[in-house]
């Protein structure tokens, strides 16, 4: 075995072939954009075969990852958690903690993505409502899934309730690497946008360290003080909190504009309602027109429930939600229906942003695209004023 991928948009960075790998021959390595990619150690390499049938990205291109008779079972839901403490404190309406407290007052674990050690984004395991604030919100960086697979692993093995949440192809990957279902497991996976790089994550941190003069301790890429649907982010940094536009922070700018999202998130297969997790969570776009009296701003949930074991437990937690049933036509949003399209610009960007140092890199970035802007609104100007 020397080679678990050939193009990089084969590889979605998951991490379950580490996990798999029973001789430890899979390590992940950082590339040059700053995203993680398995590499093996033909030393120690047993041609097993396990890396591979753990892939979700190998698995998918031969097979539907959500079986045909699930179609009969797929329920629609938009949902606000009734605590209104849960809801300020998710990205969305608050569907995720409450799956989790199902899971917690079950004595069970819940898995998702959190800050560790210089604000690197990782999945964590979390045993208790205290610790379930640390996974809550989103985060925009692609998250290390290192052990994590082995973890849940042995809690279902131990009898134990486990709640995975992570992005699709992430929770392809737990599944794949389980090998079979388990009654107390529930998988929710997320309506991605896109995986960013952790490694220009890092160094924006890094910048943004050195403009504040401290150690940024906190991060919410979508904070919802202002009421405005979680447009706001905010951070802190040596123990002062900042805050502003998402759309106006550098990074929040360069995913956006799909400058760092990584290679095979453009060729997701994921981007459908057919998933084989048991719920898909995300935010509930076009709530404006579907139930405008929902649209406070402070965030609604869509919800897919996808089995008849997410069936049952929708019904134990629905009343600590607002909720109303809806259709397919509903819910769809343009990443349930196709991946996001690279930035055109893409590859001149990486090769500026692994040229220049990264103060001078987000300040040459933030320039071209004011200009792009522009250059953008002038030409409409024109268009309206030009004679029919």
């Amino acid at each position: 075995m020397k080679n678990l991928y050939i193009k990089k948009e084969e590889c979605c960075g998951c991490g379950a072939c580490v996990d798999a790998c029973p001789k430890g021959a899979v390590r992940m390595l950082v590339d040059r954009e700053g995203f993680r990619y398995p590499r093996v150690d033909e030393k120690l390499c047993v041609d097993c075969g396990r890396c591979e049938q753990v892939c979700p990205v190998r698995e998918t291109a031969g097979s539907k990852s959500a079986k045909e008779e699930e179609r009969n079972v797929r329920q629609y839901f938009g949902v606000q958690a009734k605590e209104e403490k849960i809801r300020y404190e998710s990205s969305s309406g608050g569907m995720f903690p409450v799956l989790a407290g199902y899971v917690l007052k079950r004595q069970g674990v819940v898995y998702g993505a959190s800050y560790g050690k210089d604000m690197k984004v990782v999945h964590r395991e979390v045993r208790s409502l205290k610790e379930l604030d640390s996974i809550k919100r989103t985060k925009y960086v692609q998250s290390s899934l290192r052990g994590i697979y082995k973890r849940a692993e042995r809690q279902l093995k131990a009898d134990r309730w486990v709640l995975f949440c992570g992005t699709p192809c992430q929770a392809r990957g737990l599944m794949l690497y389980l090998k079979k279902s388990y009654p107390k497991l529930i998988v929710a996976d997320l309506v991605c946008y896109g995986a960013p790089s952790p490694g220009v994550w890092r160094d924006y941190v890094k910048d943004l360290e050195k403009k504040r003069g401290g150690q940024i301790t906190d991060f919410s890429f979508r904070d919802k003080r202002m009421h405005d649907s979680g447009h706001t982010c905010a951070y802190v940094a040596g123990g002062k909190e900042y805050e502003g536009s998402l759309y106006a922070d550098a990074y929040c700018r360069m995913y956006f504009s799909n400058h760092i999202i990584r290679p095979s998130c453009h060729e997701c297969r994921f981007c459908t309602v057919g998933r084989s997790s048991d719920f898909t969570i995300g935010d509930f776009w076009g709530i404006e027109k579907v139930k405008p009296e929902l649209d406070d701003g402070m965030g609604t949930s869509m919800v897919i429930v996808h089995t008849e074991k997410a069936k049952e437990i929708w019904e134990a937690v629905k009343d600590q939600l607002s909720w109303f049933a809806c259709e397919e036509k509903d819910v769809l949003q343009p990443r349930l229906t196709e991946p996001t399209k690279a930035a055109r610009s893409r590859k001149v960007f990486m090769t500026f942003y692994r040229m220049l140092p990264f103060s001078v890199f987000r300040v040459c970035f933030l320039a071209a695209v004011s200009a792009a802007s522009l250059l953008k609104r002038m030409a409409a100007v024109c268009k309206m004023w030009q004679k029919p």
